[in-house]
């Protein structure tokens, strides 16, 4: 169980960092972001994440949004396994 609990954890410690990664390139590189490869590195990265939350959102969502829907899905995902991984721990 605990196994289970801190892969999880690392796989959104991953995808959170990949996403934050994403984020600052946004910033830096402005309009060529497109011919950095280290965001396009970080853009496959995060795509399943991102292809998850825009299934789950509503149409209305824009596009632009998705990562950071599912940045905060990560987040909370991350949260709560994190106290899952806690509770199991001061349990045994």
């Amino acid at each position: 169980m605990l196994l289970a609990l801190s892969i999880v954890k690392l796989v959104c410690e991953i995808a959170l960092l990949s996403l934050a990664g994403q984020a600052v390139l946004y910033v830096l590189a402005g309009a060529r972001r497109d011919s950095n490869f280290f965001y396009q590195l970080l853009k496959v990265l995060t795509r399943p994440f991102t292809a998850l939350a825009r299934l789950i959102t509503p149409r209305v969502v824009l596009d632009g949004h998705v990562p950071l829907v599912a940045f905060l899905l990560l987040l909370l995902t991350w949260a709560v396994v994190t106290f899952e991984k806690i509770r199991y721990c001061l349990g045994v």
